[in-house]
């Protein structure tokens, strides 16, 4: 089985982490989305909801599981025999980033990770700028998967 992990906080799930996810299960039998747990950070919404919100939104889709995990990612993915990490590139900046992530993952292990570039009407769109728009009353809805609500 060609297993990949999709790591990320997702606060919240976006438009542009949905499309990778789904055009990341054409490639691989299973792409497990899994939610990092970070104490030293602050986030808008529970984990409980982010986990939630991507379960909602891949409740018809047995390709996708989601999980939540502490530590390393590398750690997390032979936990889960996971071969490949998905990510998704918005920007040149999200590439200079993610490679040198993707260099120490491949130093530490043998896990790959594969790069999609996002879709262009969902390449502006980031989990902050959604939170923004939120925080300000703005029509988020534009900007995440209709499993996304907030209260």
């Amino acid at each position: 089985m060609k297993r990949a992990l999709f790591p990320g906080s997702f606060d919240p799930i976006t438009n542009g982490h949905y499309d990778i996810i789904k055009r990341g299960i054409k490639l691989f039998d299973e792409v497990v989305v899994s939610i990092g747990i970070n104490a030293d950070k602050k986030y808008m919404f529970s984990l409980e909801e982010r986990k939630a919100f991507i379960e909602k939104a891949f409740e018809n889709d047995p390709k996708v599981k989601v999980t939540t995990y502490g530590g390393l990612t590398v750690d997390y993915c032979k936990e889960i025999n996971a071969k490949f990490i998905l990510r998704g590139l918005r920007n040149p900046a999200d590439f200079e980033f993610e490679k040198a992530i993707a260099h120490t993952n491949r130093k530490l292990s043998k896990i790959e990770t594969v790069f999609l570039l996002t879709a262009a009407k969902t390449s502006y769109i980031s989990s902050s700028i959604v939170r923004d728009v939120i925080r300000n009353n703005g029509d988020y809805t534009l900007l995440v998967p209709k499993s996304v609500r907030v209260k």
